[in-house]
C-alpha cells in the first residue's frame, strides 16, 4: 500500500502564522503535531505535541527538574503567554524541528522507517513537479499503526 493511501488531510501552519493560535490546534484537534510550510508552501517544519509543551516553558525551568517544582505554582496563563507576539518561525524554528517527508508513492514501511529514524509522529506526504514541493496529505502514527495492527488505513 502506497503512502497516499494512508494519508489524511490535516491542518498545516505558516511560519508566518501567530505562535499563539498555533499553540492551540493541538490540544483543541488533538493532533499529534503540527506540520508547518514556509510563506511560499514548501515544507518547513514540524512540531511534535510534546515539543510544543516545551516550548511554552521558559527554557530555565524546562532544564533543571527543581525549578520546574518550583514553577508549578505559576498561573498556567504566564506560561502559556511565553508564544505571544511570535510567529511559528520564531517559535519553532525549523533547525531544531525538521519535516520529514515522503513521496505518494512510498511504501508503509518507508514511511514507518522515516518515523522510527526522526522520532517524528507525523509525516508530510509531497509531490514534486520539478523545483516545485507540494504538500498534499501527512501520514500520522495512529494511521500507521492502526494499518500494521488492523489491516485497514
Amino acid at each position: 500500500m502506497p503512502a497516499r493511501d494512508l494519508a489524511e488531510p490535516g491542518p498545516l501552519v505558516t511560519t508566518d502564522d501567530d505562535a499563539m493560535n498555533v499553540a492551540r490546534l493541538p490540544a483543541e484537534r488533538s493532533l499529534p503535531a503540527l506540520p508547518a510550510l514556509d510563506t511560499g508552501g514548501q515544507p518547513y517544519a514540524i512540531v511534535p505535541r510534546s515539543q510544543l509543551v516545551r516550548q511554552l516553558l521558559p527554557v530555565h525551568i524546562a532544564e533543571d527538574p527543581v525549578l520546574a517544582r518550583i514553577a508549578g505554582a505559576q498561573h498556567p496563563a504566564e506560561l502559556a503567554d511565553r508564544p505571544a507576539g511570535l510567529t511559528v518561525a520564531e517559535w519553532a524554528p525549523r533547525r531544531l524541528y525538521p519535516l520529514p517527508v515522503v513521496g505518494p508513492d512510498a511504501r508503509r514501511s518507508e514511511v514507518a522507517i522515516l518515523m522510527a529514524r526522526t522520532h517524528s509522529p507525523q509525516v508530510a506526504l509531497v509531490e514534486r513537479d520539478g523545483t516545485n514541493v507540494t504538500v498534499i496529505g501527512t501520514v500520522t502514527t495512529a494511521r500507521l499503526m492502526r494499518y500494521f495492527l488492523e489491516g485497514t488505513p
